[in-house]
């Protein structure tokens, strides 16, 4: 095997589909599967046996279902990029897979090519999203969060106090889709700030991209 290749762990409940995915992901350049699961618990189980570098996790599961399984390797195998593959869209599935620290969300009806070139991006750090799971996160971003005691509909800072004034307004603004040269121009920042205070506020969070980050701030009430 390649230094080169992408060690993948497939995950389905569906002896057939995880086959099939595997068969078709292990013949593609670059990619070589380590292993396959047939539900979230042994999905963990493999995972710290093979250390692969992506899995590709199904949603819906009996006993522990792929976003619980996120959250558990997320603690436990956080070198792992755990991809969700499935074929719901559902809009609360994608938001809890996303807060669990999901690094992607794909449909199975992807094509081969798509599916091995969203493992290898993955895998350097690429969030990846269909574009139907893409339009569900964008809707649940939309709408505004409850306003709680501890949650307030405006905030000047993060409300759990883990981030500044300034890395709040930043991480308002990246969830409202600004880029980096819009926010630098909104906060009369430079870019390399703006850089720095957004790999700070991911730090500082423990949070993997700018999707994970838009959650966090509607979930803090930030937008």
């Amino acid at each position: 095997m390649s230094e080169a290749e992408v060690r993948v762990l497939v995950v389905d409940d569906q002896r057939l589909i995880r086959e099939s995915i595997a068969s078709l992901l292990d013949i593609q350049p670059g990619i070589a599967v380590a292993g396959t699961a047939g539900d979230g618990r042994e999905a963990v189980e493999r995972a710290l046996e093979l250390d692969p570098d992506v899995v590709l996790m199904d949603v819906r599961m009996p006993g522990m279902d792929g976003v619980e399984a996120v959250a558990v390797l997320r603690e436990r195998a956080p070198r792992c990029r755990v991809v969700m593959l499935t074929t719901f869209d559902d809009e609360e599935y994608v938001v809890r897979a996303l807060r669990a620290g999901a690094a992607g969300y794909l449909l199975k009806d992807l094509p081969a090519r798509e599916l091995a070139a969203a493992v290898r991006l993955a895998h350097a750090g690429v969030a990846q999203f269909d574009p139907a799971a893409t339009a569900r996160l964008a809707a649940a971003l939309a709408r505004p969060a409850p306003a709680t005691a501890t949650t307030p509909p405006t905030a000047t800072a993060s409300p759990d106090g883990v981030l500044t004034a300034r890395e709040a307004e930043v991480l308002r603004l990246v969830a409202g889709g600004a880029t980096n040269r819009e926010i630098a121009a909104r906060l009369h920042l430079s870019e390399g700030t703006v850089k720095n205070h957004i790999s700070r506020i991911l730090t500082r969070l423990d949070l993997r991209d700018r999707t994970q980050a838009a959650v966090y701030a509607r979930d803090r009430g930030l937008i």
